[in-house]
């Protein structure tokens, strides 16, 4: 189930959630984690005139302190797992809107109490800025070390607010428009190498791996689209994944499972931050990538007053932690997921593209994606079912209404 989270203290009736005239200390938790879908069963009709309906408080508690935000953790990660989690308090209190604790908690996060948002009628606001406010709120209930980041609070971190945003995304807004004429061209040159590598790779063992050689296929596709630079050519050569995976792993332990015995897993990921000096060597190696290989890029930093160290780590940041780990999360997911669909849908799906390619003189074009209505609809499916983004977190500024079905 997507989740989505908010840290508002609002108040809560089955149909329309309300807040009450709040106290200080309420004002001052996090709105936190919220998710996107109510399981059928649960689902309850949107009333009109919702004006109407009384106001309820927030049902859910946070336990006791130290106590309270373990015992959610565990049933988060262990006992129960992250969707049932969810779901099992949605029974509980028969509301998609309720307070709760969100992971990780301990010493990590300095506050894990949340309202969750679990419906498509409540969330939305988490994405309205002039209600809330999104800084240092990306990972949800704590922010990772800037350590991770060069010393840097990256773009993602930043509420729409804070002065350097705006340069920052016009950056990255550069980045993709300096790069739009060879998005589509890597693309197809780099996943081409894949496919026909994993069809040899097929015909020979009988299976083959998609995971391990997409991440591959996926950074090297960034690099040679957004950058002109072809990695195994540099210093780099073949190792981003590995560099990525175990620095993303520093960022995000406080929110992962490894599949270890809880007494092993819990205190080492979700109780205490990793030391970054133990990725260090490995984030200056990409960032060195990332230096050497941006020079138009970082031309147009300085244009809008922007150090090229900053620039350098933002666009390592979005290029490795929010695409690279967003590709290597949705493509396989895409994989699993049409390969589990069955001959017709995949019949279906071959004969659009190549009709739409076909009648675009063999080119793949952004226009030629917008006419494929089932291939487009598949990919909105994979998103819903597993979003590389599970979760939105927000700050309430100021008290608010809000409403649920």
């Amino acid at each position: 189930m997507a989740s989505v989270s908010t840290p508002f203290p609002i108040s809560l009736n089955p149909k329309i959630v309300r807040s009450k005239p709040l106290k200080f200390r309420v004002l001052t938790r996090p709105i936190k984690a919220s998710g996107s879908e109510t399981p059928p069963d649960l689902a309850v009709a949107t009333r009109t005139g919702s004006k109407d309906l009384p106001i309820r408080t927030i049902p859910g508690n946070y336990g006791l302190p130290i106590v309270g935000p373990i015992k959610d953790r565990w049933d988060y990660f262990y006992d129960q797992g992250a969707e049932e989690f969810f779901k099992s308090r949605i029974r509980k209190y028969n509301s998609t809107v309720y307070r709760v604790n969100m992971p990780p908690g301990g010493f990590i996060a300095e506050n894990p109490q949340v309202v969750a948002l679990l419906d498509g009628k409540s969330f939305p606001v988490l994405f309205d800025v002039d209600k809330v406010e999104k800084k240092d709120l990306f990972t949800g209930t704590y922010m990772p070390s800037t350590d991770l980041t060069g010393g840097y609070r990256i773009l993602s971190y930043l509420d729409p607010s804070e002065p350097k945003h705006e340069k920052l995304k016009s950056l990255l807004f550069f980045l993709l428009k300096s790069s739009r004429n060879r998005i589509f061209p890597e693309f197809q040159a780099t996943y081409s190498e894949l496919f026909d590598s994993l069809e040899k790779e097929l015909s020979l063992k009988g299976k083959a791996d998609f995971g391990g050689s997409s991440d591959g296929t996926a950074f090297n596709f960034l690099a040679r689209a957004f950058y002109g630079t072809n990695p195994v050519d540099t210093k780099l050569k073949a190792d981003a994944p590995g560099l990525i995976t175990k620095w993303v792993l520093f960022n995000l332990h406080p929110l992962l499972s490894l599949g270890l015995p809880r007494i092993i897993e819990d205190p080492l990921l979700h109780t205490f931050s990793l030391p970054p000096a133990l990725v260090k060597s490995d984030y200056q190696r990409l960032y060195e990538f990332f230096y050497e290989s941006a020079g138009e890029i970082l031309v147009e930093a300085d244009k809008l007053g922007i150090s090229r160290e900053e620039a350098t780590h933002n666009l390592l940041f979005a290029t490795c932690f929010n695409t690279w780990g967003g590709m290597k999360i949705l493509f396989p997911n895409m994989v699993k997921r049409i390969g589990r669909a069955g001959h017709k849908v995949h019949n279906q799906l071959a004969e659009e593209i190549r009709s739409v390619i076909k009648s675009n003189g063999g080119e793949l074009t952004m226009g030629g994606i917008e006419k494929m209505e089932l291939t487009k609809s598949v990919v909105y499916e994979c998103l819903r079912f597993e979003p590389p983004v599970p979760a939105q977190y927000g700050r309430a500024k100021k008290d608010l209404v809000t409403e649920d079905f």
